[in-house]
């Protein structure tokens, strides 16, 4: 009996850890706004532009969930977060849902309690490097001094290369990123290391950036993705949706400039994804035209990639893996039926 009361109170915990965490949506539509936790100093993914007005990718991720929600993407707030304290501000619930280029992983998805929704950017860890230290090559950086973040993957990461490849390193650890180009950029470090998106927004933002390299190692896979908590499958969908909502117009050639045109089309999976004919905004708990209000007001994912990353940006990113599954790339998304 003694065991029974014991197995029973645990699983009582668990009941009320994910009864706990449920309900999110009623939530978010109470206060008026989605919270979403972002990097807050990564140029073209989350940062203040001069005029106080949030960019970049992840920023347009939330701004999404937004639109899905409330039917304006403007119905939105920010918390910037470092790569130490992102994961306990969604865990204690003062965010909503995190869009932090935080990558996907195992321990995350179960040790922590988080569900990563779709992935919104493919990347791979890569080195920073000034071209006056004259290295074309991770491999020739025995010694060096590497900055790097604590509490990322980037951090083990980076320590399995250098001992895989019988090198040293000498990590110089700052907790906040801003302070980690600045330390950088003052030479007080070899080189930086980081996921590459990350490395081509800080060189954007350098004194000079032709003065930097970005060398051709990729030492690891990094699907970045938003991140919900355990037990809300409600809110996980919705935020999951978001993000495929955006990759499946770009696959059915919906942008922000011609979706009102599209309206009209005869198309049934058109018709279906847009809301005209009803039944996903339903199945989701929201209107039914969410997916259009996310298109309108946001874009498709090729125009959320190109206005804040693209080639045309300061970052000068090529979209690679990021590019659709019928372009070559990993962007695929499942039916909206």
């Amino acid at each position: 009996m003694k065991r029974f009361c014991i197995v029973f109170a645990i699983f009582a915990v668990f009941a009320l850890i994910g009864s706990a965490s449920a309900g999110t949506l009623d939530d978010v539509k109470a206060k008026g706004f989605v919270q979403v936790g972002v990097n807050g100093d990564l140029f073209g993914f989350g940062k203040p532009d001069e005029k106080g007005v949030w960019k970049g990718l992840d920023v347009d991720t939330g701004r999404a969930i937004a639109a899905a929600v409330f039917g304006d993407a403007n119905k939105v707030k920010y918390t910037p977060l470092t790569a130490v304290t992102r994961f306990t501000a969604l865990q204690s619930g003062e965010i909503d849902v995190l869009c932090r280029n935080a990558t996907r992983t195992l321990s995350r998805e179960t040790a922590l309690g988080l569900n990563f929704a779709q992935v919104n950017y493919y990347d791979g860890q890569g080195f920073l490097v000034p071209k006056s230290l004259g290295v074309k090559s991770a491999k020739e950086l025995d010694g060096a001094a590497v900055c790097v973040l604590p509490g990322t993957t980037t951090e083990l990461n980076v320590a399995d290369y250098f001992r895989a490849n019988g090198m040293k390193m000498k990590p110089v650890v700052i907790e906040n990123t801003a302070e980690l180009a600045k330390t950088f950029f003052a030479g007080r470090c070899d080189c930086l290391t980081s996921d590459a998106s990350q490395l081509a927004g800080t060189r954007a933002v350098a004194p000079n950036p032709d003065d930097y390299i970005i060398l051709p190692e990729i030492i690891s896979k990094e699907p970045l993705a938003p991140a919900v908590r355990h037990g809300d499958d409600q809110w996980y969908d919705i935020v999951n949706f978001s993000v495929l909502a955006m990759i499946n117009a770009e696959e059915l050639g919906i942008t922000s400039k011609n979706v009102d045109e599209m309206l009209n089309s005869k198309d049934p999976k058109v018709q279906r994804f847009l809301g005209v004919s009803p039944g996903n905004g339903k199945a989701l708990g929201l209107d039914e035209k969410f997916a259009y209000n996310i298109i309108k007001q946001v874009g498709n994912y090729g125009e959320v990639f190109e206005r804040n990353v693209g080639k045309n940006t300061p970052l000068k990113i090529e979209r690679g893996l990021n590019a659709l599954w019928t372009d070559g790339g990993l962007m695929y998304s499942p039916p909206f039926k």
